[in-house]
């Protein structure tokens, strides 16, 4: 978020963006909350803004020449066009890809290195810890710089922050990560002296009676402060155990509440109201960028920004995450396909939209539909290949129906080892061997993909009833039939019988655990007791741990049992029992056979492994 210009950048003089004229505003008058009829006296009836309106109505104007002692006059321009932005008015830079935009923060911090105040000499940093009134470290140095250097020295961390991510993501090999880290630590630094900063004025503003806030501190500053703040907290905090003690032993160490309060601040969000306290007149550049962060953790923030941003393509992702969250996946559909309308400069958004929209399919069990959007997505989209075709494959041989769709599904299952790609150091996990050895076969390969892209977590009811159930049933009918039950080598020619067998079994125990979270439309309902349904899954989960030690291939069919079982028990009120499989599944233990019966990772074991560890947080948090 550069402020800092090196360069005049000339707004258009009109534009179609977010405007507010409050003359031709012909929404009704308000007094105290409540419609008003036409005044009939001399007493003036003056309409409340929404806090949600733009305070814009032109572009805001640039000061020209570009002098470095007045580069805030910058930040109204800046704010403007992030609100463009942000309500997809936007227009497609020729390079978008991850090198250009480590080119574009390098030149930002270019930028912010002319603008900082020059660090003092180390003998002068170094009496400075001794005479803290010479104000050459600490709180003491933010405090002598002018408005521009506080600003700059934001700006540096914010630069770096982001060169660091674009870095590690690009490069995916530990040297970089090493390099980068050290960047981060730069970053965290300065990010921390910063927010020491607004700590000690706010709270010598309470001393003095004039708090709660400094008035002193704009809140563009404010709310990078807080968005910097934040996000190094939740990054910190999100790391996994064994990192994170590396992180720790040098003094980092990262508070998800904290962080999370931190980004609340910046739009003046609390849990006890649904609007937000500071409005669109008062608020920082950086506040739509904090909002966006907090969608992961807070989605009723959602339906302030949607009224805000109603064509917002971010948040119209938001509201489709949100709507597939509770098991409405065609209102999920409809949202995404909104934010494709929204917007046709970033093609690469739509992909986003695609592949969302391709497992609200699959959790709608409309292969046909679902199929067309993984097409597009391998046609157009680059960032993974691999995926997209194994989603065309699965798709494929679940619809089936003619030798042609094998062997289009054939081609493309032989095509996805050689399509994956590294992303930061780690491969797609996905498995297409299975086909090759079981005579160009596989059984529920659309539900299994649907199971791992939490399509079935998501599908209603009715659609796990009368479409999922049926078809892990007619397998589990061939499977228990007496000639293969009583002979599995005579089935499918001898290949995989105790494979499907707990693919089966853990299909089952997936489709009928319920979602805490699902909203279920009244129309659509379909009876199904909590009791029986749970009473199938454990049944299922406990067949797939007794078969287990006989999987040829398919070995974290027994690791998401064990998952899959803690959550459920989780939702029953079995706490230890659902901490004891937790524990099971990050124990690294050989859970389905001896430690000779499996060389290596299982399938999904690092995707499995972030999951549970995010389950016993909730389980502690007695949020699950």
């Amino acid at each position: 978020m550069t402020t800092l210009r090196d360069d005049i950048i000339s707004l258009p003089e009109s534009t179609e963006g977010p405007s507010l004229n409050p003359a031709n505003d012909e929404s009704s008058l308000t007094i105290g909350g409540a419609a008003s009829t036409p005044a009939t006296s001399c007493v003036p009836v003056v309409e409340a803004m929404p806090s949600y309106k733009s305070i814009y109505t032109t572009p805001p104007a640039v000061t020209t020449p570009y002098s470095p002692e007045a580069a805030l006059d910058d930040l109204p321009g800046v704010a403007y066009a992030l609100e463009l932005f942000m309500a997809s008015h936007m227009v497609e830079s020729e390079e978008y890809d991850l090198l250009a935009g480590i080119g574009h923060t390098k030149q930002g911090n270019v930028i912010a290195s002319q603008h900082r105040k020059k660090a003092a000499f180390f003998t002068s940093r170094l009496a400075g810890y001794v005479v803290s009134s010479l104000n050459t470290t600490g709180v003491g140095f933010i405090k002598s710089m002018t408005p521009v250097e506080r600003h700059a020295e934001l700006v540096y961390a914010e630069s770096l922050f982001e060169k660091a991510l674009l870095g590690i993501v690009y490069s995916g090999d530990w040297l970089a990560f090493i390099k980068e880290a050290l960047n981060m630590r730069t970053t965290i630094g300065v990010y921390r002296q910063l927010g020491q900063f607004i700590d000690a004025m706010d709270a010598e503003a309470v001393a003095r009676g004039e708090g709660p806030e400094d008035k002193s501190i704009d809140a563009h500053f404010r709310s990078g402060v807080y968005l910097g703040v934040g996000m190094c907290n939740i990054i910190l905090s999100l790391m996994p155990g064994k990192l994170m003690t590396l992180v720790e032993l040098f003094g980092y160490k990262g508070d998800r509440h904290a962080g999370l309060a931190n980004l609340l601040k910046a739009g003046g969000w609390s849990t006890e109201r649904d609007e937000p306290e500071i409005s669109t007149a008062e608020e920082g550049v950086r506040r739509t960028i904090c909002d966006m962060a907090l969608l992961i953790f807070h989605l009723k923030i959602l339906d302030w920004n949607l009224k805000r941003f109603p064509n917002g393509v971010f948040f119209l992702f938001g509201a489709g995450r949100l709507s597939l969250c509770r098991s409405q996946p065609q209102k999920a559909i409809e949202y995404y396909t909104k934010a494709m309308e929204s917007q046709t400069q970033y093609r690469n958004l739509h992909h986003i939209s695609y592949w969302e929209i391709a497992i609200a399919n699959l959790a709608l069990w409309e292969l046909p539909a679902s199929l067309a959007c993984w097409k597009e997505l391998e046609a157009e989209a680059t960032w993974s290949k691999s995926i997209y075709s194994y989603g065309m494959a699965v798709c494929l041989l679940e619809i089936g129906g003619s030798d042609k769709a094998v062997k289009e599904a054939a081609a493309l299952l032989a095509k996805v080892p050689g399509l994956r790609q590294k992303i930061a150091g780690k491969s797609i996990p996905l498995e297409a061997r299975k086909f090759q050895s079981q005579g160009n076969r596989l059984a529920l390969p659309a539900l299994e993909l649907a199971y791992l892209f939490l399509g079935i977590a998501h599908a209603p009811t009715d659609v796990i009833v009368t479409k999922m159930l049926p078809e892990v049933r007619l397998l589990l009918d061939k499977l228990n039939s007496k000639e293969n039950s009583k002979n599995p080598k005579k089935y499918e020619s001898g290949h995989g019988y105790w494979d499907d067998l707990c693919l089966a079994k853990s299909s089952k125990g997936f489709v009928v655990g319920q979602d805490p979270d699902a909203i279920h439309e009244p129309a659509k309902v379909v009876s199904i007791s909590k009791e029986d349904a749970s009473k199938g899954a454990i049944e299922a989960f406990e067949a797939v741990f007794e078969h287990g030690p006989k999987i040829e291939l398919d070995h974290h069919l027994v690791y998401h049992a064990h998952y899959e079982l803690g959550r459920l028990l989780a939702c029953l009120g079995d706490v230890t029992g659902a901490e004891n499989h937790f524990n099971l599944v990050i124990s690294g233990k050989h859970l389905e056979v001896g430690a000779s019966g499996r060389k290596g990772k299982y399938s999904m074991e690092n995707a499995l492994h972030m999951r549970t560890h995010a389950a016993l947080d909730a389980l502690h948090q007695k949020r699950l």
